[in-house]
């Protein structure tokens, strides 16, 4: 076993939706050591879902597999996916399970108080799971005492402080972009509407750079239960995937925006002012620092192209040609770069969940071809890229309408694993340069890790913008921008994508 050097690492832990991520970081920025730990949700009583036990045996283990020994870090930070829904009593037992941002449940509640609030609040924010369950007269909601989201629950197990970072508490309720803190006046809203003190059941807002807490003795255990990590360490504002992700791609100043692709796929744009109304597919929140965002969020990215890889891979292994994920992935991707620009007529859909964009509470998985489609290897994983874009095209085209500026967008996520193919593809979706940073790997985990080094040597008055362009700096990078035949044929192949979701709506209600 290796020993970090004692207090001269950062560690960052992000709970993704298919990893748990630790990275340990050092005074430069630079990675020291990665582990992770796969996981996937479950779909218990038509509920998407991860077990708490799982929570721990997974941060546990990716902390463990850093292969490193921790005596002690300089500063932690945690950030997991946003929103959802975790609902403890006062004696801190959990009261429901852990309903994740995949949930596409909360329709009549999200529509209430959107009218209410004139605020869009989408199905996924903690809100509207709250004021869901209270619509369906669950019992558990007369002993609710605390709701918070998953970073925030670790944290909180980790420090005992029931706080969040702006960006992951901007996925639980409006924040007034004055104050950086909850929306009074919603919350008086809220409180008309329901008879309670809804205040008093949400974490404190911080912002980035802000003490958030210290690891306790307890909390120490539960990263490393042999005992040696010491407590006493700094914990910066936990946050969640959406602010990490804005952290690594250097993208939190105006103007500026990022598009994380992963299980599901969002794109946030810094506003330089506000929209000219509620939009309905446009998520309103913020930066760790505070900052407006506009999220255009969609619940489907990159599962429907994992669940064909693992296809192709059994179909290797059954012939004795097995391969390791990585060359299988990128052989893949590169394929589909030799696709036709129409994909060969192969038209598929990567709804595994509901997709709230256009309109779904439920998804089918679908590959829908002609008798004469092209039916290739190039072909379906053109199409399977494509389609993992689709929606995020339909609401970005509100952010094109609205006129918000944005010279180029910062790329992270599994999407653009692959060197040049997610990115050139994204490039011709939105038709804007896709820029990909060699840090885009370590993704929101190397975020969480600069947000705990930036709170941990916070100078007064200094800015997250400028400390990033500090550790930017030295980063490199490549953009690729849009050609103009690639856009041309995936405007094409948007046309047939809308009207192809009448087939996806056909299979949600009767298959």
């Amino acid at each position: 076993m290796q020993t970090a050097i004692s207090g001269n690492t950062f560690l960052g832990l992000e709970l993704g939706s298919t990893r748990i991520k630790s990275v340990l970081i050092d005074e430069n920025h630079a990675l020291v050591a990665s582990g992770s730990y796969e996981w996937e949700n479950k779909l218990q009583d038509g509920i998407w879902t991860y077990s708490l036990d799982d929570v721990w045996t997974g941060v546990e283990s990716s902390i463990a597999s850093l292969d490193v020994e921790l005596n002690t870090v300089k500063s932690i930070g945690i950030s997991a996916m946003m929103h959802g829904y975790l609902a403890f009593d006062k004696d801190d037992n959990l009261l429901a399970p852990f309903r994740t941002w995949r949930n596409t449940t909360t329709e009549e509640a999200a529509n209430a108080l959107t009218k209410e609030f004139d605020f869009n609040i989408p199905q996924r924010w903690s809100i509207a799971h709250f004021y869901q369950a209270i619509l369906n007269k669950e019992n558990h909601t007369n002993n609710v005492a605390f709701i918070t989201t998953l970073a925030g629950y670790v944290h909180w197990k980790l420090t005992g402080e029931k706080v969040l970072g702006v960006g992951d508490a901007s996925g639980m309720f409006p924040i007034d972009d004055n104050t950086y803190n909850y929306d009074l006046k919603m919350i008086e809203k809220f409180n008309a509407l329901t008879k309670c003190n809804l205040i008093s059941l949400l974490p404190t807002v911080k912002t980035a750079g802000e003490a958030a807490g210290t690891l306790t003795p307890k909390g120490a255990k539960l990263l490393a239960p042999s005992g040696k990590l010491q407590a006493g360490i700094p914990l910066c504002p936990p946050e969640g995937d959406a602010g990490t992700g804005m952290v690594a791609t250097n993208s939190i100043a105006k103007c500026t925006g990022n598009i994380s692709a992963g299980t599901s796929i969002f794109a946030m744009a810094v506003l330089e002012k506000p929209l000219s109304k509620v939009y309905m597919e446009i998520d309103m929140v913020a930066t760790p620092a505070g900052a407006p965002v506009a999220m255009v969020h969609c619940n489907n990215c990159c599962s429907d192209i994992d669940a064909w890889a693992k296809l192709f891979e059994e179909t290797l292994s059954v012939f004795g040609a097995a391969t390791d994920r990585n060359t299988l992935y990128e052989t893949l991707y590169k394929k589909a770069l030799e696709g036709d620009g129409d994909c060969g007529g192969i038209l598929t859909y990567n709804y595994y969940s509901g997709e709230p964009i256009t309109g779904f509470d439920e998804g089918r998985p679908l590959l829908v071809r002609k008798p004469d489609s092209k039916f290739s290897l190039a072909n379906i994983m053109r199409s399977l890229l494509l389609s993992a874009m689709g929606t995020l095209k339909i609401g970005m085209k509100i952010l094109d309408n609205e006129n918000v500026k944005l010279e180029k967008l910062l790329g992270h996520g599994g999407f653009f694993k692959t060197q040049g193919v997610g990115q050139s593809l994204m490039a011709a979706a939105l038709n804007v340069p896709i820029a990909v940073m060699e840090s885009a790997g370590e993704g929101g985990a190397w975020g969480i890790a600069l947000l705990a080094a930036y709170a941990a040597r916070k100078k007064e008055d200094e800015p997250l913008e400028d400390y990033l362009n500090e550790v930017f700096a030295r980063e490199k990078g490549t953009v690729i921008n849009p050609r103009e035949k690639d856009v041309k044929a995936f405007t094409e192949f948007m046309k047939v994508y809308v009207s192809g979701l009448a087939v996806q709506r056909a299979a949600v209600e009767n298959i």
